[in-house]
């Protein structure tokens, strides 16, 4: 299981690595988030929840650092919120802001790579 939450963890940083680039890059061309981008951080949204059950299961078996946990809860809640604070804008800033958001995902998610300590 721990093989799991590695490997989930470094595909979430890579996913979204590429969903904040794809959100800068419409942005750049000033167009706003197509259906396909928003899609596409659902589905990181729906990792970073898988990856956060996972690491409940973990932390049943061996116990987690508070400071590794915080930034699984902060992976969780940040594109939600996001996306809640970029209605109204225009749709070039919510693409962009949308990209900057994912971009700031993917450095919580490392930072709960370098604090997992396995």
């Amino acid at each position: 299981m721990g093989a799991l939450h590695v490997t989930l963890a470094n595909t979430i940083v890579l996913y979204l690595v590429l969903v904040g680039l794809w959100g800068l890059w419409l942005g750049a061309r000033a167009l706003g988030p197509s259906s396909s981008f928003r899609g596409a951080l659902v589905i990181a949204e729906g990792a970073a929840v898988a990856q956060g059950l996972v690491g409940l299961l973990l932390a049943l078996q061996r116990p987690v650092s508070g400071i590794h946990a915080l930034y699984g809860v902060a992976l969780v809640l940040a594109l939600p919120l996001a996306a809640t604070l970029v209605r109204g804008r225009a749709p070039r800033g919510q693409s962009i802001a949308l990209g900057i958001a994912a971009l700031f995902t993917a450095g919580l998610a490392i930072r709960g790579i370098t604090t997992g300590g396995g």
